[in-house]
């Protein structure tokens, strides 16, 4: 990282700054300990984040800051400023041209489009929709405008398992398009002329099924998350930093967050962020399940798992691999990789 050509150069730390209430979300001082290392070298960095398409508190600037500022984002606990990549009401964003064949020009929120240098820093974990969440969504999704988060998403509307659902309307309340409504059959039913496939209905629901992601389109959203990687990344020097730490089954923008699946497995850096997802999952692939009440313990309490591929069994219509093999045919890394240990 310290070789790159920092001095006087804007830095953006893309990290994600946790909805309030999840305690999974990387820690300031790790991200503080990067602010200093660039601050060093001459750069100026800042942390960044895009708004969230979904209602909560960081769907708008005002929040989302205020939001960063309680769990230690801040210029005290992480040595930065905080700059919300996307603006007050997520308008603010650069259309960056790559002719993709799923998304011509992403909309990257204005301060990562005009950063002169990127590095992450993700939280590897499971994510609901995409099979887990690590570099590529860090910056592909994380990275977009409420614009861009639309495009990414508006093929990946969920389904309601009738079969399931018990009517209890949490789904209804969360959805910020008003997109749900319960039927007179008591069953929640998806207005898809309203859904923008943001997904959180699927994280809300509290009933094993009753609301999922179809397997095709979660193909199709890790399609264009490496494509708005490669926008991000696109003509930048860029360095990625995962933490294969507190684990979790899903994604930090939720209000809350399960137990662990595995032990923490360490910090993972890499110039190559599609080699670096790939070797973060190996290891999360590689080891036991903890014997803690998280979710796979639960359901697989005679099985510890090794070698099994945790985030598909927690979410099994997801197809992770699709957008690593789809983020190496359009030349944004490779799948193989070398460990060194340090």
């Amino acid at each position: 990282m310290l070789e790159m050509p920092l001095e006087g150069k804007f830095v953006a730390i893309k990290i994600h700054f946790g909805e309030p209430g999840n305690l999974a979300y990387i820690r300031p001082n790790f991200a503080a300990r990067i602010v200093q290392m660039l601050r060093k070298a001459g750069a100026k960095p800042f942390l960044t984040d895009s708004n969230t398409l979904y209602s909560g508190r960081r769907s708008n600037a005002v929040d989302h800051l205020r939001s960063a500022m309680e769990n230690g984002f801040n210029p005290i606990s992480a040595d930065a400023d905080v700059i919300i990549a996307d603006g007050l009401k997520g308008t603010e964003y650069v259309e960056i041209p790559i002719d993709g064949e799923y998304c011509k020009a992403p909309k990257i929120g204005a301060a990562v489009a005009n950063a002169d240098i990127i590095v992450s820093m993700t939280h590897f974990k499971g994510h609901e929709q995409a099979g887990f969440g690590g570099a590529l969504k860090n910056l592909g999704m994380g990275a977009a405008s409420i614009g861009g988060k639309l495009e990414l998403h508006s093929n990946s509307q969920p389904k309601i398992d009738r079969d399931h659902c018990v009517g209890c309307g949490t789904c209804v309340g969360h959805c910020s398009q008003h997109a749900i409504h319960i039927d007179e059959s008591r069953k929640a039913v998806i207005d898809y002329d309203k859904c923008v496939g943001c997904g959180q209905c699927v994280a809300v629901c509290q009933f094993c099924g009753a609301v999922l992601a179809d397997w095709d389109t979660s193909e199709r959203l890790n399609y264009k998350i490496a494509e708005y990687t490669e926008a991000v990344l696109k003509d930048k020097p860029n360095f990625h930093i995962s933490f294969i730490m507190n684990v979790s089954p899903e994604c930090d923008c939720w209000n809350h967050n399960d137990a662990a699946i595995v032990a923490d497995l360490g910090i993972l850096a890499s110039t190559d962020p599609v080699a670096l997802d790939q070797a973060c999952v190996d290891m999360v692939k590689a080891a036991p399940v903890l014997p803690t009440n998280n979710v796979l313990h639960e359901a697989h309490k005679d099985d510890c798992m090794e070698g099994k591929d945790k985030f598909h069994i927690v979410h099994p219509d997801t197809n992770w691999e699709a957008g690593l093999e789809h983020a190496v045919k359009i030349g944004l890394g490779s799948r193989d990789y070398e460990l060194i240990n340090v």
